[in-house]
């Protein structure tokens, strides 16, 4: 049992979705954890704390100001008791007091007091997970080390669809044995990481770019690092800080990009290309700045295709695991496939950068991940918990 002897804190709050923490509670003591759990009034109903109790084997926390619970397991005790704390449904309301830091509540009370790692399954109307507000607290809560898992898109009690629905009991689990494995996903991985943008100099003052911002690579880099990966991370010019831990090397073109992993890549067990390489660079460039003339509408540029990094890395007799990325705008899955099998990558994950509010210069993304046999998809999230994810996937199907 893979949760043997660990001590989970289920908290539950008020949505549709807590008619699922019942079962939850079942699957995670099949792995072996003790549960106890903790209810928001307005989660009450939903579910009853007597249901919660038979399944649980222990008596429901509800009230701050109980005398009779506090004479008992007391909150603070309750705090320092859990391994892991869990709150499945965590809904807008709950998020955003957590956002305030306020104990208003038991549940709210606890996060505070512990010193356990915090994880939220996020459950609401898929127009209130957009809600500026609402992605507002969620980036608070991430940014202070709260692990978001989730949620799903798909089919609401509303009528909706899209983002908002809570993870299925079982991918909840699956996220728990994870977190509280002994030893972290990628412990003693090197990892040789590509991210941002390429600059290719058409002369000392201008160059052709795109319009990556580095954000979701940064994010993988970060991810990876809290996994317990030895992180490298080969940078375009970007505007971002080095994730703590990580080991950053700066580059400008996609020559410079190619050469700083060639170089590097068989010190690596895995390798992560998810910078924005240039595919051409200009054939000559000017030794001074390009002027324009009265007498010329009209410049041409020579362009010379660059090497193709991921293509190189995966055509080594000993690669490392390789995974790719796909910024597409048209026919995602069909581009993806192709270079997939072509570059001889072992998973690759695309994303449909027409799409307002995702992919390059957004906070958000979403993705699509394939390998042989198999992908998943995991749908629009702030990228550091979009990263999270794809970390974990990529843990499951690494071979070393």
């Amino acid at each position: 049992m893979r949760l043997a002897d660990k001590r989970i804190l289920l908290g539950v709050s008020g949505g549709i979705a807590a008619y699922k923490s019942a079962e939850l509670v079942r699957r995670l003591k099949d792995q072996g954890a003790e549960v106890r759990v903790v209810m928001t009034r307005s989660a009450k109903e939903f579910i009853t704390p007597l249901t919660l109790q038979a399944v649980s084997g222990h008596p429901v926390a509800d009230s701050l100001l109980d005398p009779a619970a506090e004479a008992g397991m007391g909150h603070i005790e309750l705090a320092k008791w859990a391994d892991l704390v869990l709150i499945a449904p965590a809904s807008a309301n709950l998020m955003a007091r957590m956002a305030a830091g306020m104990a208003d509540e038991l549940l709210t009370t606890l996060c505070l007091a512990t010193p356990a790692t915090i994880a939220l399954a996020p459950a609401m109307n898929q127009q209130m997970y957009r809600n500026a507000a609402t992605q507002a607290n969620l980036q608070t809560l991430a940014e202070r080390g709260i692990q978001l898992w989730g949620p799903d898109s798909g089919s609401q009690a509303c009528g909706d669809v899209g983002p908002g629905r809570m993870l299925d009991p079982l991918e909840l689990v699956e996220h728990c044995c994870q977190q509280l494995a002994d030893e972290p996903l990628l412990a003693g991985v090197r990892l040789l990481l590509t991210a941002g943008p390429t600059r290719e100099a058409l002369d000392p003052v201008r160059y052709i770019s795109n319009h990556s911002s580095g954000k979701m690579g940064y994010a993988i880099a970060r991810a990876a690092r809290e996994a317990g990966a030895e992180v490298t991370l080969v940078s375009g010019p970007v505007a971002l800080a080095t994730p703590a831990g990580v080991t950053r090397i700066d580059v400008e073109s996609a020559l410079q990009m190619h050469e700083a992993v060639m170089s590097r890549v068989g010190e690596c067990d895995l390798f992560i290309g998810c910078a924005a390489v240039a595919d051409y660079r200009p054939a000559q460039v000017a030794e001074q700045k390009i002027k324009k003339t009265g007498d010329n509408d009209q410049m041409q540029l020579t362009l010379v295709k660059n090497p193709d990094i991921i293509a190189d890395v995966g055509a080594l007799s000993d690669k490392p695991f390789t995974v790719g990325f796909a910024a597409e705008t048209v026919d995602v899955e069909q581009y993806a496939l192709d270079k997939l099998r072509r570059k001889r990558l072992d998973m690759i994950a695309a994303n449909d950068v027409s799409r307002a509010g995702q992919g390059f210069n957004a906070d958000d993304n979403a993705l699509t991940v394939f390998w042989q046999g198999g992908q998943a998809a995991l749908p629009l999230a702030d990228k550091l918990t979009l990263a999270r994810h794809l970390v974990a996937l990529i843990a499951r199907h690494y071979r070393p």
